[in-house]
């Protein structure tokens, strides 16, 4: 059985751009927010980190820059992913030098590999870097999806820790359970469904919505950890809405925008990538209004 790279909360934060790099000091009183608020872990240069329009240098950075600032306080994963298994391979090695704790490595989008494709090339990164990897499963990003026949596979190799699952099926994730027991752990990889995912096992969400949140989004892990599922129930009803609307743009259209409403710092958006419209700033506006915050 494996241990966990992490157990409950962990956020997926936004690179706070300026219009020529990026505001580190901003991204400072990001983590320092996170910690405060209980989170477990950090993904850093995820997808709502828009890791698709960093630079090879900005990555390097943004990791090293994260592990420093954080100095052990919390987890730090690195996004490593790519359809290109040697640059995964080279950001692998970058954030094992630097310090970070594990790494994320999306499916390969664009390519659309086969399971066997998809199977070697985690296998390709995981046999070279000794560095805890996490599996991420997104097909509505990447048009592939990976099976429970292959998570077995998978959770067979001593450097895939888990896998992030934000496929949305639970049969599947009933599957894999059954199929990897604990050789593979998993954690949610949409807000919505993390009650879903803990009551069947899961070991935490890696959180959007925590950017904003992450007092709530932590304890509505820890109800779930405490098998407190009324509770968790109860919760996450009072901000629903929120985690709906907070996803009515392309991620991290929204979070970015409702992070501005609340005075956090989280910077530009990238190209392609461009600000929430009006109506649906006045959405979710109300939204968050709704669930109590100040807007």
């Amino acid at each position: 059985m494996k241990t966990p790279v992490f157990i409950g909360s962990c956020t997926a934060i936004i690179t706070p751009y300026t219009e020529s790099g990026i505001d580190y000091a901003r991204l400072k009183r990001n983590l320092d927010f996170q910690y405060e608020n209980g989170t477990s872990a950090v993904v850093v240069c995820g997808t709502t980190g828009e890791n698709a329009t960093l630079s090879s240098d900005e990555h390097y950075e943004l990791v090293r820059f994260v592990v420093k600032e954080t100095a052990g306080r919390m987890k730090v994963i690195a996004g490593i992913g790519s359809n290109n298994t040697l640059k995964a391979l080279q950001n692998a090695e970058n954030a094992k030098a630097v310090g970070a704790d594990a790494a994320l490595m999306v499916t390969p989008y664009y390519n659309k590999s086969t399971q066997k494709g998809m199977i070697e090339h985690f296998f390709y990164v995981a046999d070279r870097v000794e560095i805890p990897l996490i599996v991420y499963n997104v097909p509505s990003r990447t048009a592939i999806g990976l099976t429970a026949e292959s998570y077995q596979v998978l959770s067979q190799h001593p450097n895939i820790n888990g896998v992030k699952e934000a496929s949305g099926d639970l049969s599947l994730i009933v599957k894999t359970r059954s199929l990897c027991g604990g050789d593979l752990s998993i954690w949610s990889g949409n807000d919505d469904n993390t009650i879903a995912l803990m009551a069947l096992g899961a070991k935490g969400v890696i959180s959007v919505v925590s950017n904003l949140i992450p007092a709530v989004v932590t304890k509505l892990c820890s109800l779930c950890i405490e098998n407190n599922f009324a509770g968790a129930v109860e919760l996450y009803r009072r901000y629903a809405a929120l985690f709906s609307t907070l996803f009515i743009e392309t991620n991290p259209i929204p979070i970015k925008a409702a992070m501005k409403l609340m005075d956090l710092d989280s910077g530009l958006l990238r190209l392609p990538l461009t600000e929430i419209s009006d109506e649906h700033l006045a959405t979710l506006r109300s939204v968050m209004r709704d669930a109590g915050m100040n807007v």
